[in-house]
């Protein structure tokens, strides 16, 4: 981990400008470019999430889609995670998973 807040920001925006640049030439639902630039983001996020807290004692506000918790299936509201979504962890390595986008996303301003 970088311990400087500054250069882990640094490749955090490295990395949101490369996954800008793969996601726009996207080949495919699957395309490796796509889901190693979707990794190395979620490091280089990790990574600045880390450094600012170690320096600074503070942390941003987001968080990683890991996939689902099974502590998480009931919400406050009485719903269940499984009704969100179906990503599951296909291989078993516990590692995120890239979903891609839904089929009836829709970007346009309402």
């Amino acid at each position: 981990m970088t311990a400087d807040p500054r250069a882990a920001l640094a490749r955090l925006v490295t990395a949101f400008e490369r996954h800008l640049e793969v996601s726009s030439t996207r080949r495919g639902d699957e395309d490796p470019a796509v889901v190693a630039a979707y990794e190395d983001l979620a490091d280089a996020f990790e990574e600045y999430d880390g450094a600012l807290y170690y320096a600074y004692g503070e942390m941003t506000p987001l968080d990683l889609y890991a996939g689902d918790d099974e502590d998480d299936d009931d919400r406050e509201d009485g719903s269940d995670d499984e009704d969100l979504d179906d990503h599951d962890d296909e291989d078993g390595d516990g590692r995120r998973i890239y979903s891609g986008l839904d089929d009836d996303y829709d970007d346009e301003d309402d």
